[in-house]
């Protein structure tokens, strides 16, 4: 099982926020996230939203550090990107 993670930049709730994601599928993603304590309700579409203060945990855990573009490049490859309602998929 191989999951990823990218850094701690994205802001919000006044928190910084990481997107952990897979590059096989859902069923791989939410298993991770069960074993490391992630609750459901962070994930989001294509990917769970982990807060600053869990990184290195996750990380820890067996997750692999990659840049946010790597994420999407992620994604998009594995066919599992799942665009944000009323926007329109790359091509």
């Amino acid at each position: 099982m191989t999951v990823y993670i990218d850094p701690p930049v994205w802001p919000g709730h006044g928190h910084l926020w990481s997107h952990l994601i897979s590059d096989v599928s859902f069923d791989e993603l939410h298993r991770f996230a069960a074993e490391v304590g992630v609750p459901p309700r962070a994930f989001e579409r294509d990917h769970y939203d982990i807060p600053s203060h869990r990184y290195a945990e996750v990380v820890r855990a067996g997750a692999v550090e990659v840049s946010s573009r790597e994420v999407v490049r992620l994604l998009y490859a594995a066919g599992l990107r799942r665009p944000k309602r009323g926007t329109q998929p790359r091509t």
